[in-house]
Parts: C-alpha cells; structure tokens; sequence
C-alpha cells in the first residue's frame, strides 16, 4: 500500500514543530537561508545535528560551497522572519532589514534568535527529495525566550503556566 502525498503531508501536520532559519555564506553565492522545520539533534558526543533542505533548495548549494552553515531557532515574536526567508524572495530580501552578525567562517548568526548552532559540514546523504545534513556543532548562542511552534499550517506558541 503506498501513502498519497496529499496523506501523508496531512499526517505531518499533526506533529508540532519548532521553526528555524538555516544560513550560510560563501565567497561564490553570497548570504543564503532558508526557514526549516526538519531539524533535529543527532549527537550529544560529539555535538551534532540534522537539517533537511529541498533539492532544489539554492540554500543548499551554498552549504555546500561554504562546507559551514548556522540553525538559528526562532523566538515567539520571529514569525516575521520565518515568512521572510520561506521563499519567495531573493537572498538579497531575505536578509534585508534582519540584523546579523558573522560567526565562525562568516556564516550569518540571525540577531536574537532564542538559539544559534553554528556547524560545519560532518557529513550529507540523499533522502527522497532532500538531502539530510548532519552538521558538527561547533558553537552554541542560546538567549531567553519562547520558542515560535508550527502545527496544523499556522504558528503557535507555548500556552502560558
């Protein structure tokens, strides 16, 4: 039996997720980023986590040329910025307006974000229409705050105690 893809993206919904902004730059491409949900802890020795990105996601080429990139987990007041870098855009847009500071290798920290990992590249492997990479966490910038959430199509946020 095969799972339709309008039935499965259904299924998904249902599974609440955080919401992160992947960037990077490299001296070819230039800034680059993309909102993820796919993103996960991988390692806690060594440090290491996942993102999957579109294989047609030019964001990915950039990680690719750069072998560095950045997960930058959205605060509950960053919706903006999920919009922002979900598409639509160029790169150039994407980065318009939103305060940055370069990290390690120069790969982009998005400003007040509630997490920053910054990452090289440990390893890449093709699943589907996406590539999973695993990145070695060499830096961690967390600051106070609530997470943003997506369920169901829309932005929620943790109910208050």
């Amino acid at each position: 039996m095969t799972v339709s893809a309008d039935d499965f993206k259904q299924a998904l919904q249902l599974w609440a997720s955080g919401v992160a902004v992947v960037t990077t730059q490299s001296e070819s491409l230039g800034l680059q980023g993309m909102t993820v949900t796919s993103f996960a802890s991988v390692s806690l020795e060594p440090p290491q986590i996942l993102v999957c990105l579109n294989e047609n996601a030019d964001t990915g080429e950039g990680i690719a040329a750069s072998g560095h990139f950045a997960v930058n987990i959205l605060a509950a007041d960053q919706q903006h910025l999920s919009n922002q870098f979900s598409g639509g855009t160029h790169q150039a847009q994407r980065f318009a307006d939103n305060p940055w500071q370069p990290g390690l290798a120069g790969i982009p920290i998005l400003t007040d974000t509630l997490v920053s990992l910054e990452c090289s590249v440990a390893g890449k492997m093709k699943a589907g229409t996406h590539w999973v990479i695993i990145g070695a966490v060499h830096a961690c910038h967390c600051r106070p705050g609530e997470p943003v959430l997506y369920y169901r199509g829309g932005y929620r946020q943790l109910a208050a105690n």
